[in-house]
């Protein structure tokens, strides 16, 4: 099946608008459900609509979903159970009073993400490459980073640590989904995604069930309760994957999560729009010098 060369680009960009709905969706959940039941929310109430994307996918191209070897199990798995460790991690960052300081080094994603590619999978990872993943990361840091008003105490160093392992999970959950569909094997690239990510959402949503009936059966329940709401963030979600999972399977990772940064420009505009804060100088700055990593991301 040939693939347009550009359409890992279509498929990031929507992803990252997909996951800025679905960040503000599970925003409104937290006042009920809490922090981690608004995180839950995305994986438990994402795999329905990824089972219905995957038969939507294979009733087009005419063809089953291939049934996943060891190899694509274990990549999936891996993936799974790095996302969701990572997600505790930046959530114990935040928990450290230090939210926009654990944004900020989950932001070296990216460049952690062409270490692991390089390693794992061996993608290839030029000067211009890296010079686009340096350029943009820088900006981003620089949006996110925060201004230390006076008399405040320093940046504690376990925040530091959440938000930088918590980064390099990210960045293993994203070469294990990407290492996943290449080890599927399946006719075409979107069937191949579409499998993976049903696949990775229920290895993640057992995790989650089996965990939260052991330690914690009154969250479990309270999320079982508020599915009206969150049918919406579970499907926006859900969405929000289908699209990376369509981008990993075309492209490198290294490629897809540098143009992925371009969220936080969503994040301003909802910001903005929807909070109504106000963008400083430093964050319109931020976003120049990440847009030009992008466009050298794209020259590249």
């Amino acid at each position: 099946m040939t693939v347009a060369p550009w359409l890992w680009i279509v498929f990031t960009i929507a992803a990252s608008g997909a996951q800025t709905a679905r960040n503000a969706m599970q925003r409104d959940l937290i006042a009920s459900l809490g922090t981690a039941g608004a995180t839950f929310v995305r994986f438990l109430y994402g795999l329905p609509f990824a089972l219905i994307f995957l038969a939507l996918v294979s009733a087009a191209s005419g063809t089953h979903p291939p049934a996943p070897g060891g190899a694509a199990i274990g990549w999936a798995a891996l993936g799974g159970v790095s996302q969701i460790l990572a997600t505790g991690l930046m959530l114990a960052a935040m928990k450290e009073k230090s939210f926009v300081v654990a944004i900020a080094y989950t932001k070296t994603e990216p460049v952690q993400v062409a270490l692991f590619g390089l390693a794992f999978l061996g993608d290839r990872v030029t000067p211009g490459l890296a010079l686009a993943i340096a350029v943009a990361t820088s900006g981003v840091m620089l949006m996110s980073w925060p201004k230390r008003q006076a008399g405040e105490a320093a940046i504690g160093w376990r925040p530091a640590i959440y938000g930088l392992v918590s980064a390099a999970l990210f960045a293993l959950s994203a070469i294990g989904y990407r290492a996943g569909i290449l080890a599927l094997g399946a006719p075409n690239f979107a069937l191949g995604a579409s499998t993976v990510l049903a696949l990775a959402l229920a290895i993640q949503s057992a995790l989650i069930v089996a965990g939260l009936a052991s330690v914690d059966r009154p969250l479990l329940g309270a999320v079982a309760r508020a599915w009206r709401p969150s049918i919406l963030a579970g499907f926006m979600g859900a969405l929000a994957s289908q699209f990376w999972f369509l981008a990993f399977a075309i492209d490198t990772a290294a490629r897809v999560r540098t143009l992925a940064l371009i969220e936080m420009i969503f994040a301003q505009i909802v910001t903005k729009k929807v909070f109504r804060q106000s963008t400083s100088a430093r964050e319109i700055a931020g976003m120049a010098i990440m847009i030009a990593g992008v466009v050298l991301l794209f020259w590249t």
